[in-house]
């Protein structure tokens, strides 16, 4: 249970802090710190972070800082790809989707160590500051449908992609681009949770809420905190924290898979 609140308050840290990277340690923290079941621990991962992404976001609705048509174009593409990752996921060994997951998280790493583009304004913004959706929907619509993929496939929130895709395509500032996040996964991940609603019943509620709880608790007080704290720093040091928990999740998946709880 210790455990488990300690995750929470990291990922929960992440989400609130940088409006993605966070989830990316939720599920190897459900299988090897907690010891769930891979589809308990899929599932599991979708609702501490769903939880907590909804926390981060409640702390921005008065800021003003939320597009909400951009959220709701991503998550319509996202949601009907959500179950398509989770159908593809029961076809792959539980040992080849976690080694295919470690990959994820190197990439997301390194995206992380290179930082953030400056707020320049993206490919997609008007004269006036608005989004050109006419040119951008499409690229808006492929990204939002890459996340739901993840989502289902890795129980991932896929803030690591919705961020940069926000920023790099329509043009959002930094402000926008996290606060806009939040809206993103937290619908995703619902959309994720009905997808893996069969793992549903082999999940261990007690440990879900204490990370979820956790989760909660500190992505609301990051969220209040956000604008007054070095994120390039944080997300730094998040990034590596990320690489040497892939490398032995890596090394677990391949040397040790009798460690996997797959029951």
């Amino acid at each position: 249970m210790i455990l488990a609140g300690v995750f929470g308050l990291i990922i929960g840290s992440a989400l609130g802090l940088l409006g993605a990277g966070g989830s990316i340690l939720a599920v190897p923290a459900l299988i090897y710190g907690v010891g769930q079941s891979v589809p308990a621990a899929l599932f599991g991962s979708l609702l501490v972070v769903a939880i907590s992404a909804a926390g981060g976001l409640v702390a921005r609705l008065r800021t003003g800082t939320i597009r909400w048509p951009v959220a709701l174009v991503f998550a319509a593409a996202g949601v009907p790809t959500a179950f398509a990752g989770t159908a593809l996921g029961k076809l792959l060994p539980t040992q080849w989707l976690l080694l295919a997951f470690t990959v994820l998280m190197a990439v997301v790493a390194v995206r992380m160590l290179r930082g953030k583009p400056d707020d320049t304004g993206g490919v997609c913004r008007t004269g006036g500051g608005g989004i050109n959706w006419r040119s951008c929907l499409p690229k808006a619509l492929a990204a939002g449908a890459g996340v739901g993929l993840l989502t289902g496939l890795f129980g991932v929130g896929g803030g690591f992609i919705i961020v940069p895709a926000l920023t790099l395509l329509l043009g959002l500032t930094p402000a926008e681009a996290i606060a806009t996040s939040l809206a993103i996964v937290t619908l995703t991940s619902l959309s994720g949770l009905a997808a893996h609603a069969a793992a549903a019943a082999s999940v261990d509620y007690g440990v879900i809420v204490v990370f979820a709880a956790a989760a909660l608790l500190a992505s609301l007080a990051a969220g209040r905190v956000a604008n007054r704290l070095p994120a390039a720093a944080l997300r730094r040091g998040f990034a590596v924290v990320i690489l040497a928990v892939a490398a032995g999740v890596a090394a677990a998946a391949l040397f040790a898979p009798a460690a996997l709880h797959t029951s």
